[in-house]
């Protein structure tokens, strides 16, 4: 079957490896999505994590856009509370100035760190996203009503337009806002258990035609890691699973190797983090992995699928998206511009 494939990327930093190495991958991972015909790169906001260094997504995009030539670059997400509207409006015109028609815009809800980030970043509460989604529009459009202390601003910089919108979601509660809005929408299954399926159906029956998309776009992200066999898939995804473990119970590190992972003395509380999210994750070789992907297709009716993948050698997650889209037989493009 044909499909369309994306990559999401975390910015995963592995122990042994310097923060400007792991930073420097992402450019490296999005050439190589672009040479395989992948779709589009997002990049997620997090915070207080050693483990993940997409914590400024709109610098990532930038880099990447500049190193690729063709393939979408964008946030899944920009974390809206963390962000004065006028500032996301003005980096994102900024953007897609710099790359015309290549650029997304990816919001999410959440705030993208523990509590303690969320203090030092000033986050608005849950409540005050539509207030933040509205102005940023209103600034985007000049929508501000005439009395307005802000109607007389103009964002900066001018003649270009915010590019394409999606909405982040994990459980649903997304879905019928998206459709509302006429926004893309992009259902977070690497790590939300809820079922996609539903919240993907809500999206297409409320969906209205907006400006910025005449027809509802679905996508739904998913956690794949893909080696030659089931076996080395399996072994190379212990540096997930284990993470995982340790920093749900409070140890906060770095990626760790798979031979760490295969060697460590694994708790109780620890095995049962890791069997409890472990129904999430795709793991295996091309074939095994293809039929899970097509299974969680027909299940969510998404349009699009979004890989993220985490492994502790850069070499050999960049394969497994190699392998994944030669299962898939996508249509290999010119080699991308050197970073």
């Amino acid at each position: 079957m044909s499909v369309a494939l994306s990559v999401l990327d975390l910015a995963p930093i592995a122990e042994g490896v310097s923060t400007p190495e792991a930073l420097r991958e992402t450019a490296r991972l999005a050439q190589t999505a672009e040479a395989l015909g992948y779709t589009r790169v997002w990049y997620a906001e997090h915070h207080g994590m050693p483990s993940i260094g997409s914590a400024a997504p709109e610098l990532l995009i930038a880099n990447s856009a500049a190193a690729t030539s063709t393939i979408r670059v964008g946030s899944g997400g920009i974390m809206l509370l963390n962000h004065q509207p006028l500032r996301i409006v003005e980096a994102f015109r900024t953007l897609e100035a710099l790359h015309p028609g290549r650029i997304d815009l990816g919001l999410g809800r959440a705030p993208g760190g523990d509590r303690l980030a969320m203090q030092a970043l000033r986050t608005g509460g849950g409540e005050e996203f539509s207030a933040y989604f509205a102005e940023m529009i209103a600034f985007d459009e000049e929508g501000f009503p005439p009395d307005h202390p802000f109607s007389r601003l103009l964002a900066s910089p001018g003649g270009v337009s915010l590019p394409p919108i999606h909405l982040l979601g994990s459980s649903g509660s997304s879905a019928h806002a998206a459709g509302q809005m006429g926004l893309g929408y992009a259902f977070a299954a690497h790590f939300s258990a809820t079922p996609g399926g539903p919240a993907i159906a809500a999206y297409r029956r409320g969906f209205e035609a907006s400006r910025q998309l005449k027809a509802p776009h679905a996508i739904v992200c998913l956690s794949v890691i893909c080696a030659e066999t089931d076996e080395e898939a399996e072994f190379l995804a212990g540096s997930q699973a284990l993470s995982w473990a340790l920093f749900h119970s409070g140890q906060i590190r770095k990626l760790v190797s798979p031979e760490e992972a295969a060697a460590h003395p694994y708790t109780e509380r620890e095995k049962a983090i890791i069997a409890n999210q472990r129904p999430l994750w795709i793991i295996g070789g091309p074939q095994t992995v293809k039929a899970e992907i097509e299974a969680k297709l027909a299940e969510t009716g998404a349009d699009e699928v979004m890989i993220t993948t985490t492994l502790h050698s850069y070499a050999k997650r960049r394969r497994s998206y190699e392998l994944v889209a030669e299962a898939f037989g996508l249509e290999a493009r010119a080699p991308a511009l050197a970073a």
